[in-house]
């Protein structure tokens, strides 16, 4: 009994002579149909070309077969199947790290990053580091928290309330709802 575990089952492709089907619809490498032909005409066609014939769908009447290489066809199959995977893993959290004493430049700099993240439907970490001394106010953490909060508003809003676990004062953002914040600014 082998270790080695796939999480999905490998599609399965009929290439070349392993397509039986009498009559097939044909298609170009760029997706474009050729036509309905016989499969010795597609034969023929690939050996002319040098290109494979690739079972696309097989369920179809006639069935649809692709004129391509095979290792380009895998190729193509693969980053549609890596686009598809990326669209459902959704919002990653991200962590934006400030100071209490975060310049101005620095400020305007890492909201604009939160609100790119919130945008794109991610979940923004804030933490907020202190550093020796500062530890002694914690008041301005809290006031930074109030801003960044104030700031975010349109693209999302706080978790519950921030807490200071160690040296650091966290807060977790979600994104809004895909409301269209200008809109609603513009109706006011």
């Amino acid at each position: 009994m082998s270790s080695f575990k796939t999480n999905s089952p490998r599609k399965f492709y009929k290439t070349n002579h392993y397509i039986n089907a009498p009559t097939i619809r044909l298609l170009s490498d760029d997706g474009k149909q050729i036509g309905i032909i016989s499969i010795e005409e597609a034969r023929n066609m690939s050996q002319e070309t040098g290109l494979d014939l690739v079972e696309i769908n097989g369920n179809a009447l006639p069935p649809v077969v692709k004129l391509i290489s095979f290792s380009k066809f895998k190729y193509q199959e693969s980053k549609k199947l890596k686009a598809e995977k990326k669209g459902i893993k959704g919002g990653d959290l991200k962590e934006i790290q400030m100071s209490p004493f975060i310049g101005p430049g620095d400020y305007e700099t890492m909201t604009k990053r939160a609100q790119k993240f919130l945008s794109t439907g991610n979940k923004i970490k804030l933490s907020i580091k202190f550093q020796g001394r500062q530890m002694n106010h914690p008041e301005f953490g809290h006031n930074l928290i109030k801003k960044v909060k104030t700031d975010l508003q349109d693209f999302g809003s706080a978790e519950g309330e921030a807490k200071l676990i160690g040296k650091r004062l966290m807060l977790t953002f979600t994104p809004s709802k895909k409301t269209g914040g200008t809109k609603n600014e513009e109706t006011k």
